[in-house]
């Protein structure tokens, strides 16, 4: 299909699905329906590569999902980088936490119709090896390039015959006079305003997504602190192939990954929505002394050139899909805090339970369709919650802003030292392959009574009392931070 096919979608048909927007969810979603033998249009402000900083680190669940859509070649010939893991750093000191065997986990689910022709499994390129992703013991994520992914999952589309591309920008979700949704209102470029029906609407608009609100007013994320970025380039990692945490009770945290064979991430944390006046000397103040040395180099040129680029962070709790026709998914219904680098990996599994449950239904039949969306949103409750709440909890952790949240912070890495079930267990999580939020509960709390021994530990016998009252208050500001978010992703 050429650019000029991309303003030429046909109004008189009703399509079985409308997709609103083609980033990271919407083309799987788009694919795999299509796939699955249904009409889809899917619609995209702009379809040239975009130039972003976030997508671009995809844990072994979102890797997995992708292999469950037959899309997980989308990684491949783009210079993706494998992470097989993560270093976490705390005043100096660093532990290794590698990703979890294959072995302790179940086998990755092929969905019919979607898995066919080996394409659940990665080709060879210049970085991505075949051999260690498919025959190696452990789970595997990978880093890149936001774009460059994107415009393979959008090149997938491309070649689905059942998919109707159409650049546009979206300026109304259509609603009948029963206020049921039955597609949208679209201006293309010297055509107009035109209207586009289908039997379901699919909203995937992303972080700033503009028609989360037809699900429910007062769906609007929170948003209470930011990330400033910089490229790095020919960076030392010091530990390749992991993503890094750099941790300390003077600073915020700083992630940093590698996206190219030349190209880093570094996204430093700020503890508010309003940026500093001068980054530059934020930067220098607050973060330049806490970079490992090796990436010192890359650090410093890249602060000297300034070329910072921020994102809020932001919070949105999933809604249920009770809207007749429509569905809101991917960031545009949940969002969580990008330290845990979990966005893509639950935007990939909802698309996987979607598929699973209506991918051969009839689109026409909305009222089928309703229930099983409705099923949806508490059958996601078994994976989502995790992530989330992960997220949250280890934001509040590692940007401790109180002294029992420095000791949480502390204890945390301690209790990664310790090796065996201490890394084995949270890196599951993590990692996006351990769907159980009440076990991520006891792996928290263990962490907070460990904080608490090592209280004791550090008193003495003289300092019980103290030590006491000081395991109280840490187990106190545990639950705190934890438990309110657990039970409004479990319960909401």
């Amino acid at each position: 299909m050429s650019n000029t096919d991309l303003f030429n979608a046909d109004e008189r048909k009703v399509y079985d699905a409308v997709i609103i927007g083609a980033g990271v969810i919407g083309p799987c979603i788009a694919t795999a329906l299509a796939r699955k033998g249904k009409k889809v249009l899917i619609v995209e402000r702009d379809w040239a590569e975009p130039d972003r900083i976030i997508g671009e680190l995809m844990h072994p669940g979102g890797i997995r999902a992708l292999r469950s859509l037959g899309m997980v070649q989308a990684i491949n010939n783009i210079d993706a980088i494998p992470v097989t893991g993560y270093t976490v750093f705390y005043n100096g000191e660093k532990v290794d936490i590698p990703y979890p065997y294959k072995a302790d986990l179940e086998p990755v689910e092929k969905l019919k119709d979607l898995v066919k022709d080996g394409n659940d499994q990665v080709l060879e390129d210049a970085t991505i090896h075949r051999k260690d992703f498919e025959d190696g013991e452990r789970e595997r994520g990978a880093a890149f390039v936001h774009g460059k992914f994107l415009t393979n999952l959008r090149n997938m589309v491309a070649k689905e015959s059942n998919i109707t591309r159409l650049q546009g920008n979206v300026i109304e979700v259509l609603r009948n006079e029963k206020r049921e949704v039955i597609g949208c209102k679209v201006d293309i470029e010297n055509r107009g305003k035109v209207d586009f029906k289908g039997h379901l609407t699919f909203v995937v608009d992303g972080i700033f997504s503009h028609f989360r609100k037809e699900l429910r007013d007062d769906h609007i994320p929170a948003k209470d602190s930011s990330f400033v970025g910089m490229a790095l380039y020919h960076a030392k990692m010091p530990t390749p192939n992991h993503g890094h945490v750099i941790l300390g009770p003077q600073h915020s945290p700083v992630i940093c990954y590698q996206v190219s064979p030349e190209e880093t991430r570094i996204l430093c944390a700020y503890n508010s929505t309003t940026l500093p006046k001068d980054l530059k000397s934020w930067m220098a103040k607050d973060v330049q002394p806490y970079i490992p040395e090796s990436l010192r180099p890359s650090f410093d040129t890249a602060l000297a050139a300034g070329k910072f680029r921020s994102l809020p962070n932001s919070y949105l709790p999933a809604k249920i899909n009770d809207v007749m026709g429509l569905c809101v998914i991917g960031d545009a219904l949940n969002m969580r805090h990008p330290l845990g680098g979990g966005g893509m990996t639950v935007g990939l599994q909802d698309v996987v339970l979607l598929i699973k449950k209506i991918g051969d239904l009839d689109f026409s039949d909305r009222t089928t369709i309703l229930d099983e969306l409705l099923d949806l949103h508490y059958d996601r409750k078994s994976y989502a919650p995790v992530i989330n709440v992960l997220s949250i909890a280890l934001y509040a952790l590692f940007a401790a802003d109180s002294d029992n949240l420095r000791d949480l912070q502390r204890g945390c890495f301690r209790y990664f030292q310790r090796g065996g079930d201490c890394v084995d267990t949270p890196i599951k999580y993590l990692a996006g392959v351990n769907p159980h939020p009440y076990q991520l509960t006891r792996t928290f709390f263990a962490v907070a009574l460990y904080t608490i021994y090592l209280k004791f530990e550090e008193r003495g016998f003289l300092g019980l009392p103290v030590a006491l009252l000081e395991g109280i208050m840490i187990l106190i500001t545990a639950v705190k931070v934890f438990t309110p978010y657990l039970l409004g992703e479990i319960m909401g």
